[in-house]
């Protein structure tokens, strides 16, 4: 035997060692063994950007769209790109795995983590994921495959059952995850849930289908604290629990080997996919990782700002856009996500970036010179923000930002250091730490009744001016660790400050057990009235040329660890957008959100942008698209309703600890076709620059089942410019033996062409779009017969019909 394979390296390490390699060592760290030449291993956060060890935001990231806008982009090639700026940043900051894609689906509109999911139907995200994946792991650095599996909603997240069928397990929710393991993914993340009464650490899906089956030879990896137990997870397949290195592995797995209660073969198993991790991504002599460094550079920014303006969505347009700067004299830029874009979604995904490029400083730089821009600020409820360098000074050195100190049980410091943010998730903690303390001095803009808040768990106290604010304890009451130690719950209080001087803001939480590391102070200034901040909207929207109103959902709407109660925008916006469209018919409205939300004044907008989290290039992505340097690519990943009372699937609450998917295959698309409404935007949906027919289609009239066939349809480009068409193709099967949705997404193709040219799309159809999954066989079946094929532009708007006929019966797996 090779000692340099993974075998030859097991048979050199004793029980006790192989078990050590088991729990991480850390956090993000996984145990290294000197004696075989293996190091540690470095995990991070993704999928919009790679954070490191530390939550620190002095060590910034390059910050990409978010996950549901690359699966608006409905582009291999350029999500495999963004795969390989991850890898890239994976390198510059020395980490080996990226816990990204994230493969759960858009069942719910309600459910909270959307922004860090693809899109609501299992081909789109696997053909989405596989690139992301293929582009991370061509750079060296290794691919993670999450959450594993029906992993769908945040309520309960760490607790709830969810209850699904087998076919629907395999056709829908495992499905992303087979296309992952076809791409060669090197890990897959087991999740907190449990699926039909076992938990996903110890679930015999782990087995079968992913390590059987489909050939999966990676590690799968708990999600942070997932594991529970000992045994059933030990002789599952899963193989590295995090983090460490606390965990029920360890002293008690060696306990369980020795008393034959856990076969010492499965842990050879475990330690053996560890070790080829290990070699993969160069963390075992003689391996070498194969490093691609590539900086933040003109490059990386220009890779952003065309990622965010190609997952724009231009839902509708009324000859609006694009705007073209010389028919403009004044522009009205409306809205406080012009100057505060969320750039991303919370929870533990979340990153530092460098800058974020804001929607008004692009427009202005676009218009610098030509244009006058007017920019009126209507607020949004959740205004307070961390107080940060742009309002803050550090009361001891003066600089930009706060100071943070740890002091003893006595008030004594035992460390001090000036940071950029008052929004801290690990700081340093001295050994005799007690609390941690965050002083600033605030430079208001404004006299009022301003609000302060701290967040965090156990005693906290805030004073202003040495007034206090706020002194109380504040018990934990989740053990959900986005929530803990990310983004916990913020206690306000409001105070009078009469005058612009600095005044002192001094925050302190007390450190208990079990109390997380995060603390975050805030700040929010005196709120202008909703019905003045619309009326001067609307003076500036009527005196503009055009009006460009930005619209969205706040930090708090969506979030890791909460669900979602209402698509509603806060506060006053829809007000706002109805008021302005109703003065100014060129009113263009963007939409900031990871996810759908209601928009009851969409046919009153001259144009409809949707933005989606567009990273650190927002701005600049926006502006492009906004004047037409750029064509709006992006079409729906998922279905958007008019109001949530209309969607067919809506539950992400469990009643008595379970979530029932009775909706079997029926989610996205295929429930609202078969519950017979009409969304306000179907799946697919989206509009360009220019206009298209569809002229021919080319489709076999037979097909064979197990192999692929190609429908070829000729396009023809009837508007003025040249522009970018997705040609989608969807199958029915009225008269199957089995149930199926009313029609469902089985490829797409892009294509681009000239004004006034023609281009032909192939779309192929792959083996798995016809077939369906058998219970009673326990395999995969592809019904002999006709199957109906549809092309269109979205689900909803079918330009061509067809059938072709399978000849065979085929039982696979």
């Amino acid at each position: 035997m090779d000692d340099r394979t993974p075998d030859g390296y097991l048979g050199k390490l004793t029980l006790e060692q192989k078990v050590r390699l088991l729990t991480g060592a850390t956090t993000w760290r996984t145990a290294g063994e000197a004696g075989i030449g293996l190091r540690e291993i470095v995990l991070s956060d993704g999928p919009a950007g790679v954070r490191g060890e530390a939550w620190d935001e002095r060590r910034t990231s390059v910050l990409l769209p978010s996950a549901s806008a690359l699966g608006a982009l409905w582009d291999e090639a350029l999500v495999e790109e963004l795969g390989g700026l991850l890898a890239a940043e994976a390198v510059r900051k020395g980490v080996d795995v990226v816990l990204a894609p994230t493969l759960n689906l858009h069942r719910s509109p309600l459910g909270g983590r959307h922004f860090e999911c693809f899109s609501e139907d299992p081909e789109l995200t696997g053909r989405t994921g596989a690139a992301l994946i293929r582009g991370i792991q061509a750079r060296g650095a290794a691919a993670t495959a999450k959450h594993y599996v029906a992993n769908d909603s945040e309520t309960d997240r760490l607790t709830v059952d969810v209850r699904v069928s087998e076919r629907v397990l395999r056709e829908v929710y495992l499905a992303p995850f087979e296309q992952a393991v076809e791409a060669g993914v090197w890990l897959v993340m087991a999740g907190y849930n449990s699926v039909n009464g076992t938990t996903m650490t110890a679930h015999p899906l782990l087995a079968e289908p992913l390590a059987g089956e489909w050939g999966f030879d990676g590690v799968v990896v708990s999600d942070w604290g997932a594991l529970r137990s000992t045994e059933e997870p030990a002789r599952a397949a899963l193989d590295l629990a995090m983090p460490g290195p606390q965990s029920p592995w360890g002293a008690l797995l060696v306990q369980a080997v020795r008393d034959g209660r856990v076969p010492e073969a499965a842990v050879d198993d475990k330690a053996r996919r560890l070790l080829r991790l290990a070699g993969r991504v160069g963390a075992l002599t003689p391996y070498r990782r194969r490093l691609v460094p590539v900086g933040r550079s003109q490059g990386t920014r220009t890779l952003l700002r065309r990622a965010a303006a190609a997952g724009c969505v231009l839902l509708g347009n009324r000859g609006v856009l694009p705007l073209d700067p010389a028919e403009l004299s004044t522009v009205a830029v409306i809205g406080a996500h012009a100057t505060s874009p969320r750039a991303q979604g919370g929870g533990s995904a979340g990153v530092f970036p460098s800058g974020v490029v804001t929607p008004l400083a692009a427009v202005r730089a676009r218009l610098r010179g030509r244009v006058r821009v007017v920019h009126v600020p209507v607020p949004l409820p959740d205004a307070a923000a961390p107080l940060d360098t742009d309002r803050c000074d550090d009361p001891r050195s003066g600089a930009p930002g706060v100071l943070l100190r740890v002091l003893d049980a006595q008030g004594r410091e035992l460390h001090a250091e000036h940071r950029l943010s008052a929004r801290q998730l690990e700081p340093e903690l001295p050994p005799g730490a007690h609390t941690v303390e965050i002083s600033a001095l605030l430079r208001p803009r404004q006299r009022g009744t301003w609000t302060f808040g701290v967040g965090g768990f156990g005693r906290m106290s805030l004073t202003v001016d040495g007034r206090t604010l706020l002194d109380g304890v504040f018990p934990r009451e989740t053990d959900d660790p986005a929530v803990v130690h990310v983004n916990p719950p913020v206690r306000e209080a409001s105070t009078e400050l009469s005058s612009k001087r600095p005044v002192h803001v001094v925050a302190r939480r007390e450190l208990v057990e079990d109390s997380g590391r995060a603390t975050v102070v805030t700040a929010a200034p005196p709120q202008p009235g909703a019905r003045d901040a619309v009326a001067a909207a609307v003076r500036a929207a009527r005196e503009a040329d055009a009006a460009i109103v930005f619209v969205g959902t706040t930090e708090h709407d969506e979030t890791e660890g909460h669900d979602r109660r209402e698509l509603s925008l806060a506060g006053c916006q829809d007000d706002l957008v109805r008021a302005v469209a109703a003065v100014n018919p060129r009113t263009v409205v963007v939409v900031n959100s990871g996810g759908p939300v209601e928009m009851p004044w969409r046919e009153e907008a001259g144009a409809l942008l949707l933005a989606w989290f567009p990273g650190q290039e927002a701005g600049a992505g926006l502006a492009d698209v906004l004047f037409g340097l750029r064509e709006p690519g992006g079409r729906l990943p998922t279905t958007w309703g008019a109001r949530l009372a209309d969607a067919p699937v809506t539950r992400t609450r469990p009643v008595e600890g379970g979530l029932d998917y009775a909706e079997g295959l029926h989610i996205g698309h295929r429930a609202w076709l078969r519950a017979g409404r009409a969304p306000a935007y179907w799946f697919g949906h989206g509009l360009g620059y220019t206009t298209w027919e569809y002229e021919e289609v080319e489709a076999p009239a037979k097909a064979t089942a197990g192999e692929a066939f190609t429908l070829r349809v000729r396009l023809r480009n009837t508007g003025a410019r040249a522009g970018r068409e997705v040609v989608q193709v969807y199958a029915a099967r009225p008269e199957s033996a089995v149930e199926r949705p009313v029609r469902w997404f089985v490829g797409y193709a892009a294509v681009r062409a000239e004004a006034g040219r023609t281009v032909t799309a192939e779309v192929e159809v792959v083996p798995r779009a016809l077939r369906h999954w058998s219970q009673e066989e326990r395999a995969w079946v592809t019904e002999p017969g006709p199957y109906r094929l549809m092309v269109g532009r979205s689900a909803g708007d079918p330009r061509w019909e067809g059938e072709v006929t399978v000849e065979r019966r085929e039982v696979t797996g």
